[in-house]
């Protein structure tokens, strides 16, 4: 699954291309292409063997939605995830997302876990996106990210690490999240260049290619019916 990708986005470029999938794509339906890959993704890094009880943090967001989407596939891999979900929108795709992982049974916290490392085999990070604006953390997430950054699980990043500048990478003041997996989808972003984890893999097998040359970038190959590709 080793492949090579041409050019890193910037958070305005990143945000452009959205704007041009949602043209012809519902966000749902990006939000369920993008959560699958975050899944495929970790069963590759993280057999259900070895890590059965991920713990998937997520975010009012886009990238939360991924998350809970995620949270869903990997159920249905035969994982059994719990899910922190502290600040819930309540517009429909969100209530209907937080209502279909519970109707698993998946657990839906709304804060972490006191025996976090004990109960629990990975953490998934999918807080905040590439949307985020560096510079302090509001509440809860302030608590939030400094419990997944003190852990001694492995941690899966979904596109953006939570915390870091989409552009710039970490702060570098020693409490930034440091993963050890980091799945960017549709295309890696600048901040990627400061990502030291294991492995990088790439998500969003649904990007036309007139998009791709529009902006200037490539996809590598996704092999057979893959729905991720693994960068380095």
């Amino acid at each position: 699954m080793n492949a090579t990708s041409s050019k890193l986005l910037s958070a305005a470029e990143a945000s452009a291309i959205d704007e041009e999938l949602f043209q012809s794509f519902s966000v749902d339906s990006l939000m369920e292409l993008a959560g699958l890959s975050v899944a495929a993704a970790i069963a590759d890094a993280y057999p259900k063997s070895s890590h059965m009880r991920p713990l998937v943090v997520c975010g009012p967001g886009n990238n939360g939605g991924d998350g809970l989407v995620a949270a869903r596939h990997l159920w249905h891999f035969g994982y059994r995830p719990s899910i922190v979900y502290p600040k819930r929108p309540q517009t429909p795709l969100f209530v209907n997302l937080a209502r279909q992982v519970e109707d698993l049974g998946i657990p839906l916290l709304h804060e972490m876990p006191n025996q976090m490392d004990e109960q629990h085999d990975v953490i998934v990070d999918a807080v905040f996106g590439f949307s985020f604006k560096a510079g302090g953390l509001r509440a809860p997430f302030d608590a939030i990210i400094p419990r997944m950054k003190s852990s001694k699980l492995p941690l899966v990043s979904v596109d953006v690490p939570s915390g870091w500048d989409v552009n710039d990478g970490p702060a570098g003041d020693g409490a930034d999240l440091e993963p050890d997996v980091l799945i960017s989808l549709t295309g890696p972003k600048l901040c990627a260049a400061k990502f030291t984890g294991s492995r990088h893999y790439l998500g969003g097998r649904f990007v036309p290619p007139s998009i791709l040359a529009k902006y200037g970038f490539a996809q590598p190959a996704f092999p057979g019916t893959e729905q991720v590709v693994r960068l380095s």
